[in-house]
């Protein structure tokens, strides 16, 4: 069998973040097999079950006793799963101080000053975020 060209790729993560997004809409556990009809069939039910267990691996994804199998469920939103990778990484970094003076240095004047009033303590609304809650 011969690889597929680079042409023929997917972007690295759009099939995780196809298979997120169908358990974010579903609102509730979904097996692979209700995974792979959320997603209209175009994937093997052998890949879906492959992007649900790396998912779980990743701690993404809860999952609980579905018959023979599991069904799973996103454990974070999607800002939620954002600001997980963005930790992840960070924690990866030796020099967390250059870091971080990179990623404000490349921020929007718009998303610089969101920054500033939630590590101020208000989200520019006048409430104050808690944690687990989207700006």
């Amino acid at each position: 069998m011969s690889e597929a060209s680079p042409a023929q790729r997917r972007p690295a993560g759009e099939l995780e973040a196809s298979v997120l997004a169908a358990l974010w809409a579903a609102g509730g556990p979904l097996t692979p097999a209700e995974v792979q009809g959320a997603l209209g069939g175009r994937l093997a039910r052998t890949t879906v079950t492959t992007i649900l267990s790396r998912l779980y691996d990743k701690g993404a994804v809860s999952r609980s006793r579905a018959g023979r199998g599991f069904a799973y469920s996103p454990l974070h939103d999607s800002a939620g799963l954002t600001a997980r990778r963005m930790r992840s990484e960070l924690d990866k970094e030796d020099d967390r101080g250059t870091a971080l003076a990179r990623f404000v240095s490349e921020l929007t004047t718009e998303d610089e000053r969101l920054l500033r009033s939630l590590l101020d303590g208000s989200d520019g609304t006048g409430r104050h975020p808690g944690p687990g809650t989207t700006p």
